[in-house]
């Protein structure tokens, strides 16, 4: 249910995200850079496939324990269950976001949130797609205490509705709003990467929870807000994003020598090592004033990029509305091949002459895996004439390719996210 209504909200946001566009643009600050919106973009594309395979971990776990261990069995079609229910989820919500933020594990999922340098609508979209691993802990009170599975969702699905309007950089402060409820001016300080700001305004719905336990803070005039994270991202590729953290994490617990340290860096807040392993491996310092990720990409490039990630936009919507129907196999063939084209797409964002041969490739297995199966990963046959169209976009799609990435001069990395 959830993947289903957010796909039918989705037109809804892209229409929302083009209005910002505009509005920031004849206000001379626009807040969008093309390859960051589309890494944005990928990352809520990717969070969305990945979420039918948590469907056991979100829910799943949840209808159990209202089922077998619930103290009361509240009433779906009752007034005051939906809205407490409402309340009790944003107030566990407060403690899953701010517990990202100082433990590392949940971090190393909720970080996706974060990576962006660019505040806007579709950061929004910019959501982990390893959230469910360990997420659906802090909602276990609701369970216990009888609320339905149905209220679950639902006021679940308004609490992450509602947060999609106040990533932006075009609404200023509201005045007694802001003081009551999560809004654009006192969530923009908790996407910022001062340390003024740091770790601070991690509402949902009410902001008033922040100010019970001591976490907020007000927008201030005199101090200019820098996003991102304190370990920048520096990558358009969705895959990698989602994975940086847990590698760092890792590479910190096999370099420390105590078995201690090697648990305990899981569970520390964000940033902590051990002694020996800060001796061996210092940090680099922080520096607000970096510039941001930005490398240069051709308009033909970029504009490739944009309608490739266009048809995998469209291609998702038919995953998320019809994975019922395909066997375990297919849908993980399917997520596979979404997961590849946005991880090939974040590679050509930076230029890379490596993934645009795979990119190649890509067009080239998926209109021969057509022709010859003359199915689109499902039960369902594709008429000759689709298969015909599927191959023809290949075509068309393998010349522009050529011609946009042909001049480029090799770009070279890390090779940490290749």
């Amino acid at each position: 249910m959830h993947e289903k209504i957010i796909t039918l909200v989705t037109p809804v946001f892209l229409l929302l995200i083009l209005i910002e566009l505009v509005v920031g643009i004849r206000r001379g600050r626009n807040g969008y850079r093309l390859n960051d919106t589309i890494n944005s973009l990928s990352l809520g594309v990717l969070s969305q496939v990945s979420g039918v395979f948590m469907t056991l971990l979100r829910i799943g776990i949840y209808a159990w324990l209202v089922e077998h261990v619930a103290l009361w069995r509240l009433p779906a079609d009752s007034l005051w269950v939906w809205v407490s229910g409402l309340l009790l989820y944003d107030f566990c919500y407060y403690w899953l976001h701010r517990m990202g933020h100082e433990v590392n594990v949940l971090w190393a999922a909720h970080v996706v949130h974060h990576q962006s340098e660019q505040y806007n609508l579709s950061t929004a979209l910019r959501q982990t797609s390893s959230g469910a691993l360990l997420g659906w802990i802090f909602y276990l009170p609701m369970a216990v205490l009888g609320y339905p599975v149905e209220v679950f969702v639902v006021v679940g699905l308004i609490d992450l509705l509602y947060q999609f309007w106040v990533h932006t950089e075009q609404v200023g402060r509201l005045g007694w709003f802001d003081r009551v409820f999560v809004s654009p001016s006192n969530h923009r300080v908790h996407h910022a990467v001062n340390d003024i700001y740091l770790d601070r305004n991690y509402g949902g719905i009410l902001i008033v929870w922040d100010r019970l336990f001591g976490t907020f803070i007000d927008e201030r005039d005199d101090e200019t807000i820098v996003y991102g994270t304190r370990s920048p991202l520096r990558s358009w590729n969705p895959v990698w994003a989602n994975l940086e953290v847990y590698k760092a994490i890792s590479v910190d617990a096999w370099r420390a020598r105590r078995w201690q340290d090697k648990l305990r860096i899981w569970f520390k807040p964000p940033g902590w090592k051990p002694a020996d392993v800060i001796e061996r491996y210092p940090s680099r310092p922080f520096d607000i004033t970096r510039p941001r990720y930005d490398p240069p990409l051709g308009l033909g490039a970029q504009l490739y990029c944009l309608a490739q990630f266009g048809i995998v936009l469209l291609v998702t919507t038919h995953f998320l509305t019809g994975y019922n129907a395909m066997s375990s196999a297919q849908l993980a063939a399917y997520a596979g091949w979404l997961a590849a084209s946005l991880w090939l797409i974040g590679g050509m964002l930076e230029g890379r002459r490596l993934y645009a041969a795979g990119e190649a490739l890509r067009l080239v297995l998926t209109a021969a895996g057509v022709l010859a199966a003359g199915a689109w990963f499902g039960p369902v046959p594709l008429p000759v004439a689709a298969q015909g169209a599927v191959a023809v976009a290949a075509v068309v799609s393998l010349l522009a390719l050529w011609l946009v990435f042909k001049p480029l001069p090799p770009v070279h990395g890390h090779l940490s996210h290749q």
